[in-house]
């Protein structure tokens, strides 16, 4: 087993942190053109995309160690999510499924930072429980038309393209669930307001309804009945992938305590001499090495084509919980500039909290891991 990495992988990862880095952390009000174009030119936006749509064509373990070059070097976790939602939950469902039409118009506007992509699967009532769906979408001749409203759509607010899921076959259940690509110009698409939140807020989210929404049966990804089924591959990429990035915030953070443990005098010696300093770094320390472990073996599998649905839910637990607790740690090292606003601990703090929630809640993927061992 070969724990190293190669030249262009280590290049690739410099070559993000360095350009992430750079960027000014201003934290707009809401995602602006300007970063979007500066995420594109780095090749965030289409990392993983086949290079024949505009892509880099990266597989699971080089991408996901460039996104955790991301997550360390760009401050800003609410645009590293809505470029990685945006590329895994939207770009890839597109590449691996859609019609070479779609594939050949969208993707490369999506890969350039042209457009903005995202996905719409959640619903006031199906959170976890995607087979909810009360959206719809019934044949009528060569077009799909859809009905219903979506809720906390990442992006939704300034998307150009929408993964939108709906059942054609609501008695199927989960097998009755197709996915569409839905262009923002598209009569009965209707996007509602950004709400406000006080979590990842340079990516905005927002309601998405379809009223007698007309989509070509040419948008239509795979084949009727086949939306759940692509939703969970895209869940492949995002639960690994995307928390790489949380990875990469994890040891921003731990690079912070054990500066600050270095740097603080209390009582006439660094507080890192406490061993409830030091302890509870070294344990970060080694939680974090863990989940980056599980990470890279669920990557190296999806690579191999090997199954993999309990090293992703592992990996993603793992990286999810440690990047809260290095983060709430901090806040607690950093003593009383842990809560000022121009410190940005407690930011930090508020953008690690939502990966415990999105793409599976951390009881959804112990119930993944369980399953996956027969319980």
């Amino acid at each position: 087993m070969d724990f190293g990495w190669s030249k262009a992988q280590c290049g690739a990862y410099d070559r993000i942190l360095e350009l992430t880095g750079d960027w000014p952390d201003d934290r707009p009000a809401s995602l602006t053109r300007d970063q979007w174009r500066r995420c594109g030119e780095a090749g965030i936006l289409g990392y993983s995309v086949p290079a024949e749509y505009g892509g880099g064509g990266h597989g699971f373990v080089d991408t996901a160690r460039a996104m955790e070059a991301f997550g360390l070097g760009c401050p800003d976790m609410g645009l590293v999510f809505s470029s990685l939602a945006h590329l895994f939950a939207c770009a890839m469902p597109i590449a691996e499924h859609a019609g070479e039409e779609v594939r050949d118009r969208i993707l490369p506007r999506l890969c350039s930072g042209e457009w903005i992509g995202a996905n719409a699967i959640t619903e006031e009532a199906a959170g976890s429980d995607v087979t909810a769906l009360t959206a719809t979408a019934r044949r009528d001749g060569d077009d799909f038309v859809l009905n219903g409203t979506k809720s906390f759509v990442s992006n939704g607010p300034v998307a150009d393209a929408f993964v939108v899921y709906a059942s054609t076959d609501p008695q199927f259940g989960h097998l009755g669930i197709s996915g569409f690509v839905v262009e923002r110009d598209t009569p009965g698409l209707v996007v509602g307001e950004a709400f406000g939140k006080t979590v990842l807020t340079t990516c905005p989210a927002g309601s998405v309804t379809f009223e007698e929404c007309r989509v070509p049966a040419s948008h239509l990804l795979g084949v009727p009945g086949q939306g759940a089924a692509i939703f969970q591959s895209s869940m492949r990429w995002e639960r690994s992938c995307l928390f790489a990035a949380y990875l990469g915030q994890a040891r921003r953070n731990l690079d912070r305590c054990v500066e600050q443990a270095r740097d603080r005098r209390q009582f006439g010696h660094p507080i890192g001499k406490n061993q409830s300093i030091s302890h509870g770094i070294a344990r970060l320390r080694a939680r974090l090495e863990s989940a980056r472990l599980l990470l890279w073996q669920a990557c190296w599998r999806l690579d191999q084509h090997e199954p993999a649905g309990l090293d992703v839910s592992m990996a993603k637990l793992a990286i999810s919980e440690v990047a809260v607790d290095t983060a709430l740690f901090a806040v607690r090292v950093l003593g009383g500039n842990g809560v000022r606003t121009d410190v940005g601990a407690t930011r930090e703090l508020l953008d690690a909290l939502p990966g415990t929630t999105f793409s599976g809640t951390s009881e959804i993927q112990l119930e993944q891991i369980a399953k996956e061992l027969g319980l």
